[in-house]
Parts: C-alpha cells; structure tokens; sequence
C-alpha cells in the first residue's frame, strides 16, 4: 500500500508539474500576445507599448522593433570608415539601404570616436576598453548577434562583424543594475531576449533609467539583458520598410534638454542597422 501511495504521489506530482508548465506557458503566450507585431522585413517586427498613460513629455510610448538576427543580420557603419560628415537615422538609411537604424552608442566630442570600444569587421573606430561598460554587443552576420555581460563571460570575438561596447542596463538573467536617481532622459536601448532575439526598445518620454529598465522587465517578453545606447536627443530610430515610416528622435534629458522642444534627429557618427 506504501508503495502504491508513493507511485500515485509520483504521478500527481508529474501531473502537476505539467500542469504548472502549461499554465506557465500560456501566461507568457498571453502576455507576448498583448503585444500586437507588425513584420517590417523578415525577422523583424515592430510594435509599440503604452507605458506612461499622461505623460510631461513625449508620447508615453515603448517603440519596440524585436530583431531574429540570424534572419535579420546586425550590421554596423562608422564615418571614422566611410569617411564624410554624421548623418541622422534617416539618412543613414537612405545611404544604406537600411529597413532600420539605430544608435550604436554614445560618442566622444569629436563626433566621431564610439566612448567604449568599437569596431566594425576589421576597421577599428575605438581600441580601447572601458572597465566601466560591462555590456558588449557581437555580430556575427548570419550567425546571430550577442550581448555579453564581460564580467560574467569571456569576449570571442574572432571572426565578428561588429563589436561595440556599451553601458550596462540590464544584468543576466534579468537584473535592474541601475539605482534610482533624479536624472532622466530620453532613451534608446537594446536588449536581447530569452529566445535570443534582440530588442530595440526607443522612448522619446523620459524615464530615469532604473525606471525604464523596470518597464523593460515588465513587458512580459523575456527580457534577460540590455545596454545603453544613447539618451536625450541623439536617440534615434528610423524604420522604412513594410510600409511604415518613421523617423524618432529624443528631446529632454537632465542638466541638458529640459523639455521637449526637440523635433529633428541629430546627426550620428555610429549606427547599427538592419537591411531592407
């Protein structure tokens, strides 16, 4: 009898797990599924999430652009390369024939020179490693494009076809890193998925970053890491393909832009992009 019980005991608890599994399932189906896509080229997808129901300023709006980069290669241009003057999103678009583009991090004062290390195949805009900047994006082409937590996981970066490092935001398996402040800004950032897919996440109503990390968390989309890419009115997203059109830019930002008074998109000395 003992051991009849035992066996059912095993079998309930089977049944139970399976059930806690499917359940489980189904919530993070559900809450993807809140999120309505919308395809911009193969495997990228574009949405957007309401964050902020009245907001000061902006739009309190998440604009996600969700990246399968296997399918959807990364790629990278810097003018320290092509030579020329920054360009906004929407001209490097325009140049490149690209579906999206995006910040690919802050710059120095010389409009051209990436604050963290940064180069693009074999062309090096920035050699040199800041201990500060603990997340480091590695594309690969066709073979997929990472985040690495550098003090988690050693960098191979052999055979990359971007590497670029960048501020922290978001540590695996999901942790906020930012303490909260009274600064905001702002802000796009990039994140990768539980799935690997990467995010795109750009907001033009400022959130201090503890706070934006914390919507990131929230979106019921898995969100295990993301980095800073720019903040205030340098963060752009530009996307011309599968019909829709948009060319963003931020405004406010702490101790710089103190409203919302920005329309246009500021010139950018390094992008990442997607191609049409």
């Amino acid at each position: 009898m003992f051991y009849t019980f035992r066996a059912e005991l095993r079998l309930f608890n089977r049944v139970e797990a399976a059930v806690l599994t499917t359940l489980f399932l189904s919530v993070v189906a559900s809450l993807d599924a809140g999120v309505r896509w919308q395809s911009v080229v193969p495997g990228v997808e574009y949405s957007t999430v309401r964050v902020e129901p009245s907001p000061r300023f902006g739009d309190g709006l998440l604009h996600l652009v969700r990246i399968d980069s296997k399918v959807a290669p990364v790629i990278a241009a810097a003018v320290s390369e092509e030579g020329g003057e920054p360009l906004t999103a929407a001209a490097w678009s325009r140049k490149h024939r690209l579906a999206v583009v995006f910040n690919a991090g802050m710059y120095e004062p010389d409009h051209s020179t990436h604050t963290g290390a940064f180069s693009v195949g074999a062309h090096q805009n920035n050699a040199e490693w800041v201990e500060k900047y603990k997340s480091v994006l590695v594309g690969r082409g066709a073979g997929g494009t990472e985040l690495i937590d550098t003090d988690g996981r050693a960098i191979k970066a052999a055979k990359a076809t971007v590497v670029a490092q960048n501020l922290r935001l978001i540590r695996r398996p999901g942790v906020n890193v930012w303490a909260q402040t009274a600064r905001a800004w702002s802000e796009a950032a990039l994140a990768v998925l539980a799935d690997g897919r990467l995010l795109m996440v750009f907001s033009r109503t400022p959130f201090t970053m503890h706070n934006f990390n914390e919507h990131l968390l929230q979106l019921g989309l898995s969100v295990v890491e993301a980095m800073h890419l720019e903040g205030g009115p340098e963060a752009s997203l530009s996307i011309h393909a599968g019909g829709i059109n948009l060319d963003l830019c931020g405004s406010f930002e702490t101790g710089f832009v103190g409203d919302d008074s920005n329309h246009h998109q500021w010139p950018l000395p390094n992008i990442f992009g997607v191609r049409q």
